[in-house]
């Protein structure tokens, strides 16, 4: 039996359970703060499953770009003059010249994953890479009514178990990959966010007949990817829309990824939050950049022009199963025109068909009955991204993401990540300070062992 350890024998402020994005922005907020309270920083402590810092790496495709700013960074919308910014990444890197030259307002995605990867080499002392959180528990401090404390359980690789304890928890797990249901992946049925792995384990020249479902930025950026990689393929894409729709980044419609906006949601009325979506939603769902869609329509002519057909679009067309058939995979496709049914073969098969959004009840175990929900059964959250939760539970949990009922559409992008991540630490310093005021600090205990 793996007997338990603890990495420390301090109650952490917080402790991060994942080290994406939205984690590793909190970290760089704490820090900060931390800088300007040298005297009583808040301590903090992450785990993260992977065995190091990588963000949608399988999405990495050539030449794709960020659909953001440059500045809507892990910090800059919080704090300017963040060591912590693109800006300052561009200038550690000796590009920030260059970059300005480019006149260019998005990144393309390799370099902003470099700029993830150099903050999250800056704080590596926080985290504990390839762990996995197991379990969260309730602990109530001697003489304690209510259980101000969690225990946070981690695996790592080795199997090693250790238990450390927290005031609080920021939950920022990312996003669950959605198959049809019925269809699981395997080596030659891939999910977009295992993508450019899948393909390279692969022989290009045993690929000859490829299909992508989906009707987003993903399944574009895919299709293209194929259709320029493997030039002697049929490349089949499948959109259940009458094909691609257009992702509308004019201002004014962006000013629903403002950090303004937020309050406008949370506080609105039902009428005003489902505004939001039936208005809004062309913004980032299902909704592909105009240049992508340009450079694959020009691909279809082009191949009208020469006579030499590869890149197929079955729009209005959805797939109704998938089966092995020796090294193929046999797709049924049916058409919402005619309801009209369709065979293919291929030798992969792509789902570009998008996430389901965090679920804190999948980690949290027992501990979620501490926790309140709405009429429609979804976590009730405060502003401030916290859990609202029973008397009995006066710890806090928060998520970085899963909270698109609450808070909006900018729940879980990367637009609003360094004010998110900013309220998020605002939040633990000043409910650590009401604890402070409202009772003598207690000595630090140690993580019970199981």
């Amino acid at each position: 039996m793996d007997t338990p350890g603890s990495l420390s024998q301090e109650i952490y402020d917080v402790v991060g359970i994942g080290f994406g994005p939205s984690n590793l922005s909190l970290a760089v907020a704490l820090e900060e703060q931390g800088a300007s309270s040298a005297q009583h920083p808040v301590t903090s402590h992450f785990f993260e499953r992977q065995p190091r810092f990588g963000w949608h790496r399988n999405m990495v495709l050539p030449s794709t770009t960020m659909q953001i700013s440059f500045l809507k960074d892990l910090a800059t919308f919080r704090n300017p003059q963040s060591r912590f910014s693109f800006i300052s990444f561009l200038h550690a890197s000796n590009r920030l010249v260059q970059f300005v030259n480019n006149q260019d307002f998005f990144p393309t995605r390799q370099e902003f994953h470099q700029y993830l990867e150099w903050a999250a080499a800056g704080l590596s002392d926080r985290v504990s890479y390839g762990t996995e959180v197991t379990a969260i528990r309730p602990v109530t401090e001697p003489g304690a009514t209510t259980a101000g404390l969690l225990e946070v359980e981690a695996r790592d690789a080795h199997g090693t178990v250790s238990v450390v304890t927290a005031r609080n928890v920021a939950i920022s797990t990312g996003l669950v990959p959605r198959l049809p249901q019925g269809v699981t992946s395997d080596e030659r049925v891939w999910h977009s966010s295992e993508f450019l792995s899948r393909f390279n384990a692969q022989d290009p020249a045993g690929l000859k007949s490829v299909a992508v479902v989906g009707a987003g930025q993903s399944a574009a950026e895919i299709t293209r990817f194929l259709h320029d990689k493997l030039p002697h393929a049929q490349v089949c894409a499948v959109i259940p829309s009458y094909g691609y729709s257009v992702a509308d980044d004019t201002p004014f419609a962006n000013q629903v990824f403002d950090p303004t906006a937020v309050d406008d949601y949370y506080y609105g009325t039902e009428n005003a939050r489902e505004a939001f979506w039936r208005y809004h939603r062309n913004t980032n769902y299902s909704v592909v950049d105009s240049d992508v869609i340009r450079a694959l329509y020009q691909r279809v002519y082009d191949e009208q022009v020469s006579g030499a057909k590869r890149l197929d679009f079955r729009n209005l067309t959805r797939v109704a199963e998938v089966r092995r058939a020796g090294d193929l995979t046999r797709v049924v496709l049916r058409s919402l025109l005619d309801d009209s049914a369709e065979e293919l073969a291929v030798d992969a098969l792509v789902f570009a068909t998008g996430y389901d959004s965090l679920d804190p009840a999948r980690l949290l175990g027992g501990t979620d009955r501490y926790f309140l929900r709405d009429a429609a059964g979804r976590h009730r959250v405060e502003r401030d991204y916290r859990l609202v939760s029973t008397p009995e539970l006066s710890s806090g949990v928060y998520l970085q993401g899963g909270t698109e009922h609450s808070h909006g559409l900018s729940s879980s992008l990367l637009s609003n990540i360094a004010v998110r991540s900013g309220e998020v630490a605002d939040s633990i310093v000043l409910r650590r300070t009401q604890r402070e005021l409202d009772r003598p600090l207690s000595g630090d205990i140690s993580p019970s062992v199981a």
